[in-house]
């Protein structure tokens, strides 16, 4: 589980800085964290390493900021457009 959550906090910080796929992204970094959380107590639970799980969730907690950034940035730049629409009377 820890490499899921580290494969899928990897899309997600790449993800959250494309305008596009950032709607996406955040939703693959809540799942990331939650499976990484799950992988780090099951491997703290066996007595095995913990570095993969670590970084899926760190990873992960870094995209879901990435992506609500790049969300915010995409809805912001929007806003500016329109309101520079309306101004212009278009």
């Amino acid at each position: 589980m820890g490499i899921a959550g580290l494969v899928l906090g990897i899309l997600a910080a790449i993800g959250g800085w494309i305008p596009g796929i950032s709607y996406v992204s955040w939703l693959l970094a809540i799942i990331g964290i939650v499976l990484s959380a799950i992988g780090l107590s099951k491997a703290k639970k066996a007595n095995e390493p913990t570095g993969i799980c670590v970084a899926g969730l760190v990873l992960s907690i870094i995209g879901l900021v990435i992506s609500f950034i790049g969300l915010l940035c995409t809805v912001i730049c929007v806003g500016a457009a329109a309101g520079l629409g309306a101004g212009l009377g278009l």
